[in-house]
């Protein structure tokens, strides 16, 4: 595909080093003086098919047909995630990049028209990145999911001395014989969130020791027993500091295990670990973070330390079909709405996203129908959503307004509050939005 003196096209193995090259030096940390060659070793991994899920054929670049150049580049890398316990396809744009010369040309929206095609010809119902604020919006993306969210606490705080006898618990690298048990333990994590990313043996293993030692997303894996060898947990870290931080990137516990008892060793360790990496950067651990998103069990333990927040972001998402989502999700919705006041709802509810809509079609509380919908437009007099008999929406709302309420980041009431174009007719519409669609924390750790 030509645009202009630019040819769109899919990577080859002539590409390799130079894309490599490209990205290291595109997407360096923010005003570093030389490529990243963390970002490097991570392309390198993704081109070479080290990870289950990508290969040469996820990237999409584009060249200067006068230079031969990479003007820029994307990638897609296919994974599944969780909604209230519902898998799905989704895809994330990933190591998204142009070089300055090249800038506000518009390769990244051609490109993204590419990566939109591969996606849906995939079966993905989902598509969502971690990105620059702001810029993905033009794409049709909105920040409408939790994304990090961690608290820190002052290292000097932690004790370093011999562990004492109180601590019964030792913490050792993960092994291959760990696989099953990590995929375990997360697995049953997932019923805190809405949204969560899944693993299967294989991606677990490539977490574990497929990467290579340089790779950006690389964590270092270990497992928490108890005394007599009983594994009660596990963990993992970023295993180098990031400034005068080191992250605890994943922490899940056993049923029978509790925070309160094991989080000192945990935190004792992870002290140990960022003295290490310290020494040998020549620089020295002040904080542990715990990048574990908003609301995770193990923040209770730590008040006594007096954590410091140190914020949040948000995934940028973007739905394919919103109709064919909300079907495939209705089992969930539905759950929700047997716990209301409407549990045997009859009726329809019309959601009006302005330019389209959806229509949902009920039966004795069952979603019987979810259809594509827009508002008549042949209806007389100026709309001032009052009750009406007409076939106008219960409620209206901009679509990227709904993904919020959508995937559990802000309630009914909190966009309302946020947003004027937020509107809902009556209150049957008010009680079936906030039943079906409730403020509930995600943890989405991406399969990078």
């Amino acid at each position: 595909m030509t645009h202009f003196h630019f040819l769109i096209r899919r990577a080859t193995r002539a590409d390799r080093e130079a894309l490599i090259a490209f990205n290291a030096d595109v997407l360096r940390y923010q005003d570093a003086a030389e490529p990243d060659d963390a970002v490097a070793a991570w392309t390198q991994d993704l081109l070479d098919g080290r990870h289950p899920h990508v290969g040469l054929e996820d990237f999409c670049l584009v060249e200067d047909r006068r230079s031969g150049q990479i003007a820029s580049s994307v990638c897609l890398i296919s994974q599944t995630w969780s909604y209230g316990g519902i898998a799905f396809a989704v895809g994330q744009p990933e190591l998204v990049g142009t070089h300055p010369d090249f800038r506000g040309q518009g390769l990244v929206r051609r490109q993204f028209e590419i990566l939109h095609r591969w996606s849906a010809a995939r079966g993905q119902q989902l598509l969502a990145l971690d990105g620059i604020p702001g810029f993905y919006r033009q794409f049709g993306y909105e920040m409408a999911l939790a994304l990090h969210g961690e608290l820190s606490v002052d290292a000097a705080a932690l004790a370093r001395d011999t562990i004492a006898p109180r601590m019964p618990y030792r913490i050792r690298p993960a092994v291959e014989s760990d696989v099953a048990f990590i995929a375990d333990t997360a697995d049953g994590a997932h019923g805190r969130y809405l949204v969560a990313a899944c693993r299967d043996a294989t991606l677990w293993r490539y977490e574990l020791h497929g990467r290579s030692r340089d790779s950006q997303p690389r964590a270092a894996f270990a497992v928490i027993e108890a005394l007599d060898g009983s594994r009660v947990g596990f963990l993992a870290h970023r295993p180098r500091l990031l400034g005068t931080f080191l992250t605890l990137t994943a922490y899940e516990l056993v049923p029978s295990a509790t925070w309160e008892a094991v989080t000192p060793r945990v935190l004792q360790y992870l002290r140990w670990m960022g003295d290490e990496y310290g020494a040998s950067a020549g620089t020295h651990c002040e904080r542990i973070g715990l990048c574990l998103g908003s609301n995770h069990p193990v923040y209770g333990a730590l008040q006594h330390l007096a954590p410091r927040d140190e914020g949040a972001y948000a995934w940028q998402v973007r739905v394919h079909d919103l109709p064919a989502f909300l079907r495939h999700v209705a089992p969930v919705l539905e759950r929700r709405l047997a716990q209301s006041s409407l549990a045997e709802f009859t009726g329809q509810l019309r959601i009006s996203l302005y330019r389209d809509g959806v229509r949902l079609g009920f039966e004795r509380g069952r979603i019987v129908e979810v259809a594509a919908w827009r508002v008549p437009l042949g209806l007389a007099g100026v709309d001032k959503g009052v009750p009406s008999t007409a076939e106008r929406a219960d409620a209206a709302l901009q679509l990227g307004t709904f993904l919020q309420l959508l995937f559990g980041y802000r309630s009914f009431d909190e966009l309302q509050y946020a947003y004027p174009d937020c509107l809902v007719r009556h209150d049957t519409a008010r009680t079936l939005l906030t039943a079906m669609f409730r403020k509930q924390p995600s943890d989405v750790w991406p399969v990078l």
